[in-house]
């Protein structure tokens, strides 16, 4: 390995041992880089670090980030639950299903696991403790369903995959629905083996009433996400576009119609909106600098160089992108994991045969377990805080849902289809 190779891998890994945000150790990495081992002015970092930002379908991300700040502050959330509790039969482990579809819908709103972990779970943890869940049960079923709507559209690592692969969002956001669909029904299955296990029967009669008084209280908080994926399907919005209308369907639908939505509260996820932006788009920004700098010095091409001399077949390079991802998961931001290894696995994989909008699951659901991984899983801190659990007792009940969501991401990863099958039917024009 070269010189600028042993900088590009061990000044990060230093970095990140000693505590360094992710931004300021990718963004050192690649001044570093440049400044010793390039002929290239520094003012085109500047450039760089601007451009990786400028880009129309990343508007979507602040737009989503409201949306779903708003939907938590509001009702929206909790009509969104009374109505799936309410529709779902009497079947034993009623309250666990009811779970999982409720992270998957609200996760598809908001695009944030984490975000859909921390609203979801002070929800549902008292009506999983009340009907005889054990702790490290509920723990796992709410830290770990959240990354359901890391798939299922509108998903923010996705429109940041599209970004830095120069894929159609649209495609990708279709390309998730059955993936996570597959990963919520493999959930689904767990909880079935666990309400067996533990004896938990908290199954009701079905009451036609009490849905039909649900459905009419929670039609509304439906219609964000109706607007999202019926304008996006539809024809009628790109991705940041349904975004933006979603944000004002959110408002209408908090502060007109249920009338639980303050201007206080508006401008108060505003706020917040405008922070996490910040936050991610400053890492975006200095992962696109990092990637840059990669290709300049040719590091894409040697890889690939590298993996066409071993001559390895699809399916064990399938793997080897599988365990390398889920290892970076474990230490790294999906946003910034997915911003530098973009470059280097795209090139690799087409060249392999593999659809790009498949990569682009593979990736997502890789570092979304990543977010359930220690030891800087995103979505165990946000569990923890969230639902007053000691960390061991959340580790004990995410660890089978690990290995479930480890199956689904092997069904996902050499079945191609359920990635493919969705944009192709849905976008027979590949530039749609």
């Amino acid at each position: 390995m070269t010189a600028v190779g042993w900088t590009l891998v061990l000044l990060p890994a230093v970095m990140l041992a000693s505590g360094f945000p992710i931004y300021v150790v990718l963004l050192g990495t690649a001044s570093v880089t440049l400044v010793l081992f390039t002929d290239v002015p520094v003012i085109a970092l500047h450039q760089s670090l601007f451009g990786a930002v400028e880009s129309f379908a990343l508007l979507a991300i602040p737009f989503f980030i409201f949306a779903g700040e708003l939907m938590a502050r509001a009702s929206i959330a909790k009509r969104i639950v009374a109505l799936v509790d309410e529709g779902t039969g009497p079947v034993r482990g009623k309250i666990g299903y009811t779970t999982i579809a409720t992270t998957t819908l609200f996760g598809a709103i908001s695009g944030s696991a984490p975000a859909t972990v921390a609203t979801v779970g002070r929800l549902m943890l008292p009506t999983l403790r009340g009907s005889n869940y054990p702790d490290h049960v509920s723990a796992g079923l709410l830290t770990s369903a959240g990354t359901i709507g890391v798939l299922i559209p509108p998903s923010i690592p996705l429109i940041v995959y599209g970004v830095a692969a120069n894929e159609s969002v649209p495609r990708l956001f279709a390309a998730g629905i059955l993936p996570g669909l597959v990963v919520a029904v493999m959930m689904a299955a767990l909880v079935a083996v666990q309400t067996r296990v533990y004896g938990i029967s908290d199954g009701r009669r079905f009451e036609s009433k009490n849905f039909f008084q649900a459905a009419t209280k929670g039609a509304f908080a439906l219609l964000p996400a109706a607007i999202i994926l019926g304008g996006i399907y539809g024809g009628v919005f790109s991705p940041t576009e349904a975004a933006g209308v979603a944000c004002i369907a959110s408002i209408a639908v908090g502060w007109l119609i249920y009338r639980d939505l303050t201007s206080y509260d508006i401008m108060k996820c505003a706020e917040r909106t405008a922070f996490l932006t910040a936050q991610l788009m400053i890492i975006v920004a200095a992962a696109g600098v990092f990637s840059w700098v990669l290709t300049i010095n040719q590091i894409p091409q040697n890889v690939a160089d590298w993996l066409v001399s071993a001559d390895l077949s699809l399916f064990v390079l399938l793997l080897l992108v599988n365990l390398a991802l889920l290892v970076l998961g474990a230490f790294l931001d999906p946003i910034a994991a997915i911003l530098i290894v973009t470059p280097l696995l795209a090139p690799v994989l087409a060249a392999a045969g593999v659809d790009l909008v498949h990569l682009g699951i593979i990736m997502t659901l890789n570092l979304a377990i990543g977010l359930l991984t220690p030891p800087f899983g995103l979505s165990l801190f946000v569990a923890q805080g969230a639902l007053d659990m000691p960390m061991r007792v959340i580790l004990r009940g995410v660890l089978p849902v690990l290995l479930v969501q480890l199956s689904a991401l092997a069904i996902v990863t050499y079945l191609p289809e359920l990635s493919t099958a969705l944009p192709s039917f849905l976008f027979a024009n590949p530039n749609n």
